[in-house]
């Protein structure tokens, strides 16, 4: 027959399940409070560099082109169709090299007409010549005859009055040869009075006709150059550039035809940000890479304006070029704006821009860790940049993008 039996306390259980709550909800509040770990980043993919002090070089890079420094752009002196294309892009030009020929009807009519008043106007010259001659002759002529009858008179007024003397002529016959002689004599001071005149206005009538005709004679000339303009030469030596019209297109008076260079002169035409350009002046010194070597220069003129946000900067280059350097080839030139002695200096970061403050991450003496530091920094260049507070030389800190932990203040360096 079965005993019944007292049931046995549950005492132990409770404290045991009360402790494991315990021990779990002291873990939970122990791992709150640990920090986050931090990241890792691999080494290879870091651009770590050292904090340095000494002079810094302060450059500034710009993109840019090698242009002739002597360029002459052939513009038209009339309007005309091109009508034939003789040189070719890239040939080597002479003074005298006809590079294409234009047409235009009108210019040959206006240099016709010009030719006509011309002729017109020898014409007239030749025609007043004979006719201011003839009258210096017949003038001549005529003081001529009044002096034979001048004479004549005067001798008739001699017989007069001797015969007068003797008796054998009346006071009547003497004055009336006496007047004639007067009248005569006045008559030969006129006449050569007249002649004078006409001898003096003689030289202005032929001046004027002579300028009128000089005047003529220019405007023909004139006619004539536009007609010859339109056999386009290059006018000086160089290499062909440009010259992209068409056959058949019709071009107005100063429209540029064609671009003429001398090879051999290049100068660097380079494209600074205006941010950067406000301390460039003349005279500084610039090494231009041409992809093919490198060449140095100085800056010979910085442009007053910007335009789209860059200030073109002309460079002078100094010895010679490297080989395949021509004109319109790609460059980028180096500035070089001043040198800065005794400066703690890094190389620029891939973020944060000059004279501002920026976090950069410090490697720890181990190199194993990074933390985050503050950093002030001064003057940039292009590779490098001034350091005024927050890095000693010799600290080593990471300058590649690290914009993805932007949230953290440590790394691992693994």
């Amino acid at each position: 027959m079965d005993i019944a039996r007292a049931p046995k306390p549950k005492r132990g259980r409770y404290i045991a399940i009360a402790g494991g709550l315990v021990a779990i909800v002291g873990v939970s509040v122990a791992l709150t409070k640990l920090e986050p770990a931090a990241p890792s980043v691999e080494r290879a993919t870091l651009w770590i560099d050292t904090v340095r002090r000494g002079t810094m070089v302060r450059n500034v890079r710009a993109p840019g082109t090698l242009v002739p420094e002597h360029v002459r752009i052939i513009t038209a002196l009339t309007a005309g169709r091109i009508e034939q294309k003789i040189a070719t892009v890239g040939q080597t030009v002479q003074p005298g090299t006809v590079l294409l020929e234009m047409s235009n009807p009108d210019v040959q009519l206006q240099a016709l007409e010009a030719q006509r008043a011309l002729a017109a106007a020898e014409a007239n010259l030749v025609s007043l010549k004979s006719n201011l001659q003839t009258q210096r002759m017949q003038q001549q002529a005529t003081i001529a005859t009044v002096t034979a009858q001048y004479n004549d008179a005067k001798r008739q007024l001699d017989v007069f009055e001797s015969l007068d003397k003797k008796g054998m002529s009346s006071a009547n016959e003497v004055a009336k040869a006496r007047d004639s002689m007067h009248e005569l004599e006045a008559r030969l001071k006129i006449e050569k009075d007249r002649l004078a005149l006409l001898e003096r206005t003689v030289g202005e009538q032929l001046k004027l006709e002579e300028a009128n005709v000089a005047r003529q004679r220019s405007v023909a000339q004139f006619q004539q150059d536009r007609i010859n303009s339109m056999h386009v030469t290059a006018g000086e030596p160089g290499v062909l550039q440009d010259m992209t019209l068409d056959l058949g297109q019709y071009v107005q008076a100063g429209a540029p035809l064609a671009r003429v260079a001398q090879p051999g002169k290049l100068k660097a035409v380079l494209r600074v940000p205006e941010t950067q350009a406000k301390d460039i002046v003349i005279g500084q010194p610039v090494s231009v890479d041409t992809r093919n070597g490198l060449v140095n220069g100085r800056v010979s003129r910085v442009d007053p304006s910007a335009v789209n946000g860059t200030v073109t900067v002309e460079v002078a280059l100094e010895g010679e070029l490297p080989k395949g350097a021509r004109a319109d080839i790609s460059v980028d030139g180096t500035i070089e704006i001043e040198r800065l002695p005794d400066v703690i200096y890094v190389g620029r970061p891939a973020y944060g821009q000059a004279e501002s403050t920026v976090g950069l991450f410090r490697l720890d003496p181990d190199g194993k860790t990074a933390q985050r530091v503050q950093v002030q920094l001064g003057v940039g260049s292009v590779n490098t940049v001034e350091v005024k507070k927050g890095l000693n030389p010799g600290d080593k800190v990471i300058i590649s993008d690290v914009s993805q932990w932007d949230a953290q203040d440590r790394l691992r360096i693994k």
